[in-house]
């Protein structure tokens, strides 16, 4: 049996959703940096997720599954969970389906992020995120109204969307040897892994996670799904407690590992991005970024893709970021 046929989707599910894509997301820019390959060494390749519609990756596998409803699903409307990118993905490609939506997202959320969601014309169902499982939330809210769930990773569509991304730059840089995605609860980190499958099959893959969420690498260490608490990090996209059952086979199949990255190197990147490469990410959209420069691998005279997932981040916690001094 194909490695491939053991999981939920395949390389053709992520051409099928480009197809879908096609006119609707933005083929977003790849950038270079001299300043950033002398530093590391690296030829290193940009995909600029942060300046794709609603600001990130997550609009990609938020269309991709919407867009395969049915018309009578599409009336009776879906509903999602999540922090931020995911929330504002599925009411931007709610909006412009025509399809209603409720959004469960915790009440700590940045507040640009629910205004955003919002915005595009979505229901807000707030939760505690300490007390309560917003899973739980959001399956008994379809199920009382009759619609759809989209969870935010766990799904071959939205996997499969997300993949696009790095479909789009190995298209546009085909002979990249590392690429460095991060990594939430998988769907992004899965979907490039399977595009990378299917167009560089020799391509090191890693994803890059915050230390103090560090799920995803301790499952990659022990070969199965781990759980962990709620993560006190200021990436707020990858504050999950597990991979995800789908994403999880992808990873530890097709990608070389996981790196780790704690919060002083999240800033080190925001501020490398905005002082060097004049590109706004948030924390968790910079960790690729981030791995790259704190040199959590060798990448030392290597084609190396960087994937900027998203641009979404609070103004005042960003200005505080911009104006903190690196350590020493």
């Amino acid at each position: 049996m194909n490695l491939e046929e053991r999981f939920a989707l395949t390389f053709d599910d992520v051409v099928a959703a480009a197809q879908r894509l096609r006119g609707v997301a933005h083929r977003t820019a790849v950038v270079t940096s001299r300043t950033l390959d002398a530093r590391t060494g690296a030829a290193a390749f940009l995909k600029c997720e942060n300046l794709q519609r609603m600001g990130a990756f997550k609009f990609r596998g938020a269309y991709n599954r919407l867009a395969q409803l049915a018309e009578r699903e599409r009336r009776a409307g879906v509903v999602a969970f999540s922090s931020g990118n995911h929330a504002q993905g599925v009411a931007l490609a709610a909006q412009i389906l025509g399809i209603p939506a409720a959004i469960v997202m915790p009440r700590d959320a940045p507040a640009t992020k629910v205004a955003a969601t919002r915005d595009y014309g979505a229901e807000i169902v707030f939760y505690e995120r300490e007390h309560t499982n917003r899973a739980e939330i959001a399956a008994a809210l379809a199920r009382e109204r009759g619609a759809t769930l989209v969870p935010p990773f766990d799904d071959p569509a939205i996997i499969a969307g997300q993949g696009t991304a790095a479909l789009e730059l190995l298209e546009d840089v085909p002979d990249l040897d590392v690429l460095l995605v991060p990594a939430g609860g998988g769907g992004l980190l899965a979907g490039c892994a399977l595009a990378a499958s299917g167009l560089r099959p020799g391509l090191a893959l890693y994803g890059v996670e915050p230390a103090a969420g560090d799920d995803f690498a301790q499952s990659f260490a022990l070969g199965e799904r781990v759980e962990i608490p709620v993560p006190k990090t200021i990436a707020d996209g990858q504050q999950t407690t597990s991979p995800g059952e789908l994403t999880f086979p992808i990873v530890k199949n097709l990608c070389a590992g996981i790196l780790t990255v704690n919060d002083d190197d999240l800033r080190g990147a925001m501020r490398f991005a905005f002082e060097r490469l004049k590109l706004v990410i948030e924390p968790s959209g910079g960790a690729a970024l981030a791995a790259l420069l704190a040199a959590k691998l060798d990448a030392r005279g290597r084609r190396v893709g960087v994937v900027l997932s998203g641009g979404n981040v609070d103004p005042a916690g960003y200005a505080a970021i911009l104006a903190e001094r690196a350590p020493a």
